[in-house]
């Protein structure tokens, strides 16, 4: 198995920006010595809590302070940017990083980006699937070209500098739904799931992708689904009981910005923060995290993607305690998938 992160800074209470960032900076400085796989950024917007909103300016700088961790976006929302100033920014980051950029991509969901954009919600997938044909072709072609409907017209350009990883970056899509999933398969992206789901919901998930590629023809390899988890190391019992009832809480404050798609119901701990919460998380002492873990990679998850929150002392301890029971999974599963 393998282990990445997913996040993106967050102003915490009355913690200036310029700490926050900092801290997260100096955390991904830190995963990246530790030898975590990845790092996955969120873009939002309008949120007022602080999330990532310029995802690829954070991970340029990201490029610059590592050396071998990738450098993944989860995901950047194409409806919200202009085609190829994104294939420009996104081949930029690509070539600087020395071609670590893992490209996630997505359509949005919460109305309150929607709304602060002006954009319907129900234009989403096209104004999706047209910016990925644009930004394909400004990767792909070697010679100027033009572009026009009637969203965006585009007169004899030529995307610099070129992507590094040929012909482009891995592409990475969220999904939850199975007729999502299986669009991802199709279309031969990797897939993102999110922290939410519950493991059953997730075998379910892996399922539909596997059966999916199976049907397009296309080899199930676990490198290619990144499953984003809450884990939570502790010491005892009882730091294990606060750690849970922090989650459940954490869980009802995100709940105000909409489910996220695919999720048959909020947890219980959404609309009461005082319940117990789902069993999505993994929170516990060191054998109880590394076991549920194994659950995981049961049913296909071999790909981890864990909250990007803690100190660089927490990571350490995560390194040391966690990732050893399953080293020889993870030279099994190399680099990140192409």
């Amino acid at each position: 198995m393998k282990f990445g992160l997913f996040g993106g800074a967050v102003r915490r209470g009355e913690t200036a920006d310029s700490a926050s960032y900092g801290d997260f900076i100096n955390f991904v400085v830190a995963a990246d010595k530790l030898d975590f796989a990845s790092i996955f950024i969120v873009e939002h917007h309008f949120s007022g809590i602080g999330q990532v909103s310029a995802s690829l300016s954070l991970l340029t700088y990201l490029a610059a302070k590592t050396e071998k961790i990738r450098l993944g976006t989860a995901v950047t929302i194409l409806p919200w940017h202009n085609p190829i100033l994104l294939a420009e920014q996104a081949a930029t980051l690509d070539l600087l990083s020395g071609g670590r950029l893992d490209f996630g991509i997505g359509k949005g969901y919460r109305d309150l980006e929607f709304k602060g954009f002006c954009i319907p919600k129900e234009e989403a997938q096209e104004r999706f699937d047209e910016a990925l044909e644009i930004i394909f072709k400004a990767w792909t072609s070697s010679e100027r070209f033009s572009y026009h409907s009637e969203r965006w017209n585009f007169e004899d350009i030529i995307v610099e500098p070129e992507i590094v990883q040929k012909p482009m970056p891995p592409i990475w899509t969220g999904a939850g739904t199975p007729s999502s999933i299986q669009r991802v398969a199709k279309n031969g992206f990797n897939l993102l799931l999110d922290q939410y789901g519950s493991f059953d919901l997730t075998r379910e998930r892996v399922d539909v992708f596997r059966q999916a590629c199976d049907e397009v023809g296309r080899t199930y390899n676990p490198a290619e689904v990144g499953l984003t988890r809450a884990i939570v190391l502790t010491g005892s019992k009882k730091e294990t009981a606060v750690a849970k009832e922090a989650r459940a809480k954490r869980s009802g404050a995100m709940s105000k910005f909409g489910r996220l798609p695919g999720l048959p119901e909020e947890p219980q701990s959404y609309a009461d923060g005082s319940a117990p919460v789902d069993d999505a998380a993994i929170i516990g002492e060191p054998g109880e995290v590394i076991e549920r873990v194994m659950e995981l990679r049961e049913f296909g998850v071999e790909y981890v993607l864990t909250l990007a929150t803690g100190t660089p002392e927490s990571l350490n301890n995560f390194a040391e305690k966690i990732m050893p029971a399953f080293a020889d999974e993870k030279q099994s599963l190399g680099s990140a998938a192409q």
